[in-house]
């Protein structure tokens, strides 16, 4: 069994988004604890160029996103910002601009991500935390959209994440009652994959993410494409994307080796290619 490697550092543009990379795993920190890791411009302009710069990394397997500290996953967008950024229709339109920017990197990312929430998980770090195919949370998380106590129009691309993943009903109380929300009551109402305690919750998410980066990278990719085509309208989805990733990995030198290590009861040893 080979040890841990170190841990090594990339550039981000800005001291509010950290990333480390070990073992195929990269682990990106949002870096804003005084305000409870809340989402600043500066931090929502940077994600989009590290996430493709993630994407592109050949030694990244699995992303993880957290919190910086204790207190929060993220609180939210940054309200100081909004008297400047989301007041005039055209400073509005320029916000959104930036937010829908980083939508699509989200969802160009082919990698599997996992959100590691501890604490506030609020409002704009909620809808972030639902970029995730995965969300592990420690029991003293909490959730919730407080929009309906700012006076603030929902997104509707985050309503409608929201809705895909708890359902109309469940969507309909966290943001018409704007209450916050345990993190029992969000793995009941399936807002989150699994809770565990506090103590436990980095060593287990890390357990997922190295769980996931061993297995072979072009189906995990094609899994996470077919998974996202399935959840999509019929004239939305992108089936045949999915359905080339798949036959791609039937054409890997992956699916050669799983089977050889089948074969030689051994563990697989997968390169993507």
């Amino acid at each position: 069994m080979t040890s841990p490697s170190s841990p090594a550092t990339r550039e981000t543009g800005t001291d509010k988004l950290l990333v480390e990379v070990a073992d195929a795993v990269a682990v990106v920190t949002l870096n804003n604890p005084a305000k409870r890791n809340a989402l600043s411009s500066d931090m929502r302009a940077a994600l989009p160029g590290l996430l493709e710069a993630l994407q592109a990394d050949a030694g990244v397997r699995v992303v993880v996103l957290t919190g910086a500290g204790d207190k929060a996953f993220a609180s939210g967008a940054d309200i100081s910002e909004f008297a400047d950024m989301r007041t005039s229709p055209a400073a509005r339109a320029q916000y959104d601009r930036i937010g829908e920017t980083l939508s699509r990197s989200w969802a160009s990312l082919d990698k599997p991500l996992i959100a590691m929430i501890r604490g506030f998980c609020i409002g704009g770090g909620l809808f972030t935390a639902l970029q995730a195919d995965i969300r592990v949370a420690s029991d003293d998380s909490q959730f919730g959209v407080p929009a309906a106590r700012l006076g603030l129009g929902p997104g509707m691309a985050a309503v409608t994440a929201l809705t895909s993943l708890i359902g109309p009903a469940r969507t309909s109380e966290v943001l018409l009652t704007a209450q916050r929300f345990s993190a029992a009551e969000a793995v009941a109402m399936g807002l989150v994959n699994r809770v565990v305690p506090a103590a436990a919750l980095r060593a287990e998410t890390m357990a997922l993410a190295q769980a996931i980066a061993a297995n072979a990278p072009l189906t995990v990719a094609a899994c996470k494409a077919a998974i996202r085509a399935a959840g999509q309208s019929p004239g939305q989805h992108d089936m045949a994307r999915a359905q080339a990733m798949i036959e791609a990995c039937f054409r890997s030198e992956d699916y050669l080796e799983g089977q050889r290590a089948f074969a030689e009861k051994r563990a697989p040893a997968f390169t993507g290619r």
